[in-house]
């Protein structure tokens, strides 16, 4: 996940570039691997997770945009190292809103989080192609372009920063860009409320839609955290 205000996308200090390991977005989307093979798949907003660098191993055709990538690959790593430490220092105080269960520590943690790094670095520099700098709430992508959307981490989680337009704009802007489904998780805020506006949004994207539903995925860390938005298309 990277979040940043659009007028500072350059400035590498407000961006938090910390990711998800490809074996988490399993669990946090829910998805069957095998069910991907051959589909066009967009994670926006990528961050440094490493779905898209082992998806494409496994010929699921995924692409990861991001804000993030506006800078070059050794500043994003470098930014990524410093996010995790500064990161790991302060779980300990806040152990209590976590679940333990995936990670057994925060050792455990910080060495998945450093994985995800890792991985995801090593795929810009060898595969550049399959990520892209972007700025939401707009996508630069063809209409129906992928078979799926997915996101983590950034609509719902920043929402005492982007506003309701920003989500339904970003949203819909998914839409735009994707054939048959959006996932979107989780539906709570850095504090583990889940978003207050999430019926509204529901009711103002309803008619671009065929179904909208909350469903419950087999991860949490976060408490409370572990539910997503599925959204299947017309």
């Amino acid at each position: 996940m990277s979040i940043v205000k659009e007028d500072l996308k350059l400035d590498i200090n407000r961006i938090v570039f910390i990711g998800r390991t490809y074996n988490e977005y399993i669990k946090m989307f829910d998805l069957s691997p095998k069910d991907l093979i051959n589909k066009n798949v967009l994670d926006c907003a990528g961050g440094a997770c490493s779905f898209t660098a082992h998806a494409n191993k496994l010929g699921i055709q995924s692409t990861a945009c991001d804000i993030a990538y506006y800078h070059h690959v050794n500043d994003l790593e470098r930014k990524g190292l410093a996010d995790i430490e500064h990161t790991m220092k302060h779980m300990e105080k806040a152990k209590e809103n976590y679940v333990w269960d995936y990670f057994r520590d925060i050792d455990a943690l910080r060495e998945e989080r450093n994985r995800a790094l890792k991985d995801c670095v090593e795929d810009i520099r060898t595969n550049p192609q399959h990520y892209r700098a972007v700025t939401l709430p707009l996508l630069p992508f063809k209409d129906k372009q992928f078979d799926m959307s997915i996101s983590a981490h950034l609509l719902f989680m920043y929402s005492d920063r982007l506003d309701y337009q920003f989500h339904l704009k970003s949203i819909k802007e998914l839409i735009r860009v994707t054939k048959k489904e959006i996932r979107i998780f989780p539906l709570t805020d850095l504090y583990g409320h889940k978003y207050n506006l999430l019926s509204q949004l529901i009711k103002d994207i309803k008619e671009d839609i065929h179904l909208i539903e909350e469903v419950t995925v087999p991860y949490e860390f976060q408490k409370n955290a572990n539910a997503m938005l599925f959204i299947k298309l017309k």
